[in-house]
């Protein structure tokens, strides 16, 4: 029992420091500045992003795309800009993390 609790306490500290990375990567790429996790700013909480594609199979590529690309129409009328600045592998970390939300 007590391996296990030193477990779950060495997974709880390991998601932290992953969500703690990839809310500075989410800053550092801009993201922030229209979106944030709980609450809407110019564009959707990510956690609203996480409900609307939970169980969507190719949520992932479709949003990478987006992402990378922009977007219109989904969330409104406001355009999300592309965002080639931010590199294909920090975009697919942040999908990756933003779909795990809940």
């Amino acid at each position: 029992m007590k391996n296990f609790a030193i477990g779950l306490t060495a997974a709880s500290f390991a998601l932290t420091g992953a969500a703690h990375a990839n809310e500075k990567l989410l800053q550092a790429s801009g993201c922030t500045a229209c979106h944030s996790v709980d609450k809407k700013l110019v564009g959707p909480a990510y956690k609203d992003v996480a409900a609307k594609y939970r169980g969507n199979k190719s949520a992932e590529a479709n949003l990478i795309k987006k992402v990378k690309a922009g977007g219109k129409g989904v969330w409104g009328d406001i355009p999300m800009p592309p965002n080639g600045h931010v590199k294909d592998e920090d975009i697919k970390t942040l999908v990756q993390w933003i779909l795990l939300l809940k």
